[in-house]
């Protein structure tokens, strides 16, 4: 096992720079922090470069896996976590087309337009992971999946649902071609989000909190939906309306 003890290493200086988006798409490289993400990525298929641990943090290192051991204050130093667990990988970035996606006979599918928190995108992935959907789409160009926040929010999450992005465009012409049918979460002619049979292809598409979703869907969708609201408030955090219609959808799926 290799040691490293300078922050002027390559390596080190590396990891630095993958923090920044910019670094992670040049290299086609990403930093995956966390040993429970490190399992779920391997599962998943994606390719471990290297394993770098902290000794003076972790009780065991059961990866079979080149591992560099770090100081404490270096760990630290390329750690994106408070309280880090000891465990960060070096890894290839998956690739993600669309075109790749296979389509069982009902699918569930999140599309998710301009949704670029990181805390969002990960919660949403968890319930994803969830209720077993096929697949989270983003319509959001600029969206880095491989975010180490948006891991971090997901619990790995974004290793266990297939993900994916493309314009509006591209993504519904996907869903037509499949016939799967499109449910827009917004408030323009909507009717209750319990009332659709989800029992079909489904694909549920969710906006931002504060711009909700663009016309192109709610005027290309099969239905619009909505959450009733009682009080004060016109409207939910993304992630909370993602797993309230992922879950009608699950209830819908699973009852006898």
């Amino acid at each position: 096992m290799e040691t490293i003890n300078s922050k002027d290493n390559k390596k080190i200086k590396m990891l630095v720079a993958l923090q920044k988006a910019s670094k992670r798409k040049k290299e086609n490289l990403i930093i995956i922090e966390g040993e429970k993400e490190i399992s779920l990525a391997i599962k998943s298929g994606v390719v471990i470069i290297e394993l770098y641990i902290c000794d003076e943090i972790i009780s065991a290192n059961n990866f079979a896996l080149k591992t560099i051991n770090l100081s404490k204050e270096l760990f630290q130093k390329i750690s994106y976590r408070e309280n880090p667990d000891g465990f960060l990988a070096l890894a290839q970035m998956p690739v993600n087309d669309l075109a790749n996606l296979k389509i069982k006979k009902t699918p569930l599918v999140l599309v998710l337009e301009a949704v670029e928190k990181p805390g969002n995108i990960g919660a949403i992935l968890r319930t994803a992971d969830a209720v077993g959907a096929d697949a989270l789409i983003l319509c959001s160009p600029s969206t880095d999946f491989y975010n180490p926040n948006v891991i971090r929010a997901s619990l790995g999450a974004v290793f266990t649902v297939p993900v994916f992005s493309g314009s509006n465009q591209v993504v519904f012409q996907f869903l037509q071609k499949n016939k799967i049918n499109i449910y827009a979460a917004g408030l323009k002619t909507s009717v209750d989000f319990r009332q659709p049979d989800y029992k079909k292809a489904t694909a549920i598409v969710i906006g931002t909190e504060h711009e909700g979703l663009s016309d192109f869907w709610l005027a290309n969708s099969t239905e619009n939906i909505l959450i009733p609201m009682r009080g004060a408030m016109d409207s939910l955090n993304a992630s909370v309306s993602a797993a309230i219609i992922v879950y009608e959808v699950e209830r819908q799926r699973s009852a006898k």
